[in-house]
């Protein structure tokens, strides 16, 4: 019996993550498929893809970054559009952007002792429109989630560590299992 059990928890350890990345995946394809209105499995998804390398390759030629300047412009200055848009590009560009922001890990004493440590990335260092101006913006994202805080600390209690951003990342998302 222990024989059994042993070897039904390992192949669940070994199937359970494939088969949810795998049905996560098949679910992202599916649903770009409903949205474009595409019967073929896998072709709504061969098209978003096509289509993002196609404005990707338009943006890097004059006339179509001058489009795309005017669209941004048009969604930049629409009230509420405006909040909405620049987040959500704020949040894309942090990640793939030529400008990424989650590129510089550090640990965080949480407490005067130094304890209590947190893993992080400063997003900014300086914040002058805050009347304490010791104060850095450190994003600390949440283990097993796409979601985080942005908590601003003393900068005598940041201390930056030489290590890949990513690895931090994985690190810390994964609940510290990963890396």
């Amino acid at each position: 019996m222990n024989f059994l059990i042993k070897n039904f928890l390992r192949g669940l350890v070994i199937l359970f993550p494939i088969v949810i990345t795998v049905y996560l995946i098949w679910a992202t394809v599916l649903m770009i498929d409903r949205w474009l209105g595409i019967a073929i499995p896998g072709a709504g998804f061969a098209i978003t893809l096509g289509l993002i390398l196609l404005v990707g390759i338009l943006a890097g030629n004059v006339i179509g970054r001058k489009f795309f300047e005017i669209t941004e412009l048009l969604f930049v200055r629409a009230p509420l559009i405006k909040i909405i848009y620049s987040a959500i590009k704020d949040l894309i560009e942090a990640f793939v952007g030529e400008k990424k922001k989650f590129n510089r890990p550090v640990i965080v004493s949480l407490s005067e002792l130094g304890e209590a440590k947190a893993l992080g990335f400063i997003t900014r260092e300086a914040i002058a429109f805050l009347p304490q101006h010791d104060l850095v913006a450190v994003y600390f994202p949440q283990s097993y989630n796409f979601a985080g805080n942005l908590i601003l600390v003393p900068a005598a209690r940041v201390t930056p560590i030489e290590a890949d951003s990513s690895q931090i990342m994985a690190f810390i998302v994964s609940g510290g299992i990963s890396g």
